[in-house]
């Protein structure tokens, strides 16, 4: 073959993504909260200005900026201009506990921190154990802030910083497709948060695979879509929309902290198209006291991180939304999975279309998927072998962050091994039915906790429920059910009404009668985790004794 090594090689570096929509869109908006507009040419600009002023004041190649900060405009400026640079952007989950906020900013020995003027008491107190941080910038919508003096940190009002030490002229340095972009930690439900990272090549790869998977039919995104950011931007690249929705020239919607007041004005007022987020976020947007004076119909939302409750998919639904499932997870960047339609199935009956809509669907391109038994055998492709997903893609994680340990257990054979207990359809489609610890081993079966959650969540009475197995000397475990009810049914529903519901699942044959609940407890909310989530493990430590 010919010898061409005297081309330079072409690198997938994020800085591609920020040329091509400035190039192609430059007046597509940027909107922050009622605060700001301003168009994708000033958004370069900033970013320009950003990357020289931090590099002006001593942050360089390979340094880690840590944010701590919600969804502004600011932040998303960091998303482009601290990878571009050569720099590392770690987003760092701020509904961590404070404990386990320092452990992931000292773990990951972060030279700066970025984060939102609210944290900033928090940050002169915890200051003198951030012993690798030396820069502290400050992002605020206040024009006269007062800065603190802390001790051994220099302390900036970002604004300033990029009037003062920025420069127009400033050039990104071209950098190796495989230099590192951004770092994040798990939140984690047992033990220490654990740290992936991720290259420019990957979250290239990932946005242009995310983008190509919603070209099917069913759910598509376009470049006309306008989207409000709801996924918080320090979890998983708020799963990669900014990145995605930049390389498209979407118009972007940014709420700030999450207000879903604001939120339903800003749908109404910058025509929202698109979102994504978690089944609690659709639940607290659908049920927020102003949310029936709003127009939903026509938004279709991305709904991940956890099952989504079949009676939410069908209260959505009744609003006019379109919804559909995705499936990742923080070690997979995230994306590796969405329920769109194939080429074909647009024929099907709604019915159909629902059960694909609610199941995690199938893989993204790149993405390969396998559902395994203990001995690491596929299971058949029957929706009814259970199994784990294991997962291969360019985007995947390719290992914990100073943890070998955890590494090696995780990655088996070349394969990401999730977790998650799953189902798999001929047709290629996945169905998630539970994580391997959340599963009720009972008489030596398996109940799926999500399975059953779906079925309870139909009842009209129904806000929230979580399922959980409890201790029993017979069986070894059985389900233990946990209620929110809707306002309306608070002193209405009782466990006579769920059982009588579930009884139609059963002579159905949709559901076996040994898994109706052994107990009901009725509660006015559910624990979450940072990321919202339900929290099952605090439930286990409350309810299971």
């Amino acid at each position: 073959m010919p010898n061409h090594a005297y081309i330079p090689k072409y690198q997938l570096t994020i800085d591609k993504i920020l040329l091509r929509a400035v190039q192609q869109f430059p007046d597509k908006e940027i909107v922050y909260k009622d605060v700001l507009r301003y168009t994708y040419r000033d958004f370069y600009r900033r970013v320009v200005r950003l990357a020289s002023a931090l590099d002006a004041i001593g942050i360089g190649k390979g340094d880690k900026i840590a944010t701590l900060e919600w969804n502004t405009h600011r932040h998303m400026e960091t998303y482009f201009a601290v990878p571009m640079m050569g720099s590392i952007l770690h987003t760092v989950n701020l509904a961590m506990a404070p404990t386990d906020i320092i452990y992931v900013l000292g773990h990951a020995e972060d030279n700066a921190v970025l984060l939102g003027e609210e944290i900033l008491p928090y940050a002169e107190a915890l200051a003198p154990q951030l012993e690798t941080v030396k820069y502290i910038i400050v992002s605020t919508d206040k024009e006269d802030l007062e800065l603190p003096d802390i001790p051994g940190k220099e302390v900036y009002e970002y604004e300033a910083l990029i009037r003062d030490y920025g420069s127009d002229t400033y050039e990104f340095p071209e950098l190796d497709e495989d230099t590192t972009a951004t770092l994040m930690y798990t939140s984690g439900t047992t033990g220490l948060p654990k740290g992936v990272y991720f290259s420019h090549r990957q979250i290239l790869l990932h946005t242009l695979s995310l983008i190509i998977q919603f070209t099917y039919e069913g759910f598509t995104l376009a470049p006309h879509d306008v989207i409000l950011h709801i996924v918080p931007m320090f979890h998983v690249h708020a799963w990669g929309g900014p990145f995605a929705s930049t390389l498209m020239g979407q118009k972007q919607v940014l709420p700030g902290r999450l207000d879903f007041g604001l939120i339903l004005k800003l749908i109404e007022k910058e025509k929202v198209t698109q979102m994504a987020g978690v089944p609690t976020i659709l639940y607290m947007l659908l049920n927020h006291p102003e949310s029936k004076n709003y127009d939903l119909s026509g938004i279709k939302m991305i709904v991940g991180g956890a099952a989504l409750p079949k009676g939410l998919y069908y209260e959505a639904k009744k609003r006019g939304m379109k919804i559909i499932q995705g499936y990742g997870m923080t070690e997979t960047c995230p994306g590796l999975t969405s329920a769109n339609l194939k080429p074909g199935m647009e024929s099907l009956s709604e019915e159909e279309k629902d059960e694909i809509f609610l199941s995690a669907g199938f893989p993204f391109p790149l993405v390969e998927i396998r559902v395994v038994d203990s001995q690491f055998n596929d299971v058949p492709k029957d929706g009814q072998s259970i199994g784990e997903v294991v997962a291969k893609a360019p985007w995947v994680a390719v290992e914990y962050y100073k943890d070998p340990d955890k590494s090696r257990e995780t990655y088996v054979q070349g394969w990401f091994r999730t977790g998650d207990v799953a189902v798999w359809f001929p047709n290629g489609y996945l169905k998630i039915v539970d994580r391997y610890k959340d599963v009720i081993k009972s008489g030596g079966e398996w109940i799926s906790s999500i399975k059953l959650e779906d079925y309870i969540s139909t009842h009209r009475g129904v806000a929230e429920v979580a399922v959980i197995g409890m201790p029993d000397e017979k069986w070894g475990e059985r389900p233990l059910a946990i209620i929110v009810p809707k306002k309306e049914y608070e002193d209405k529903l009782s466990e006579k009404d769920i059982l009588s519901h579930l009884e139609q699942y059963v002579e159905k044959g949709v559901m076996p009668k040994w898994w109706l609940p052994d107990k009901i407890i009725f509660t006015n909310e559910l624990p979450k985790t940072p990321i919202g989530k339900v929290s099952k493990r605090e439930l286990r430590e409350k309810y299971i004794r």
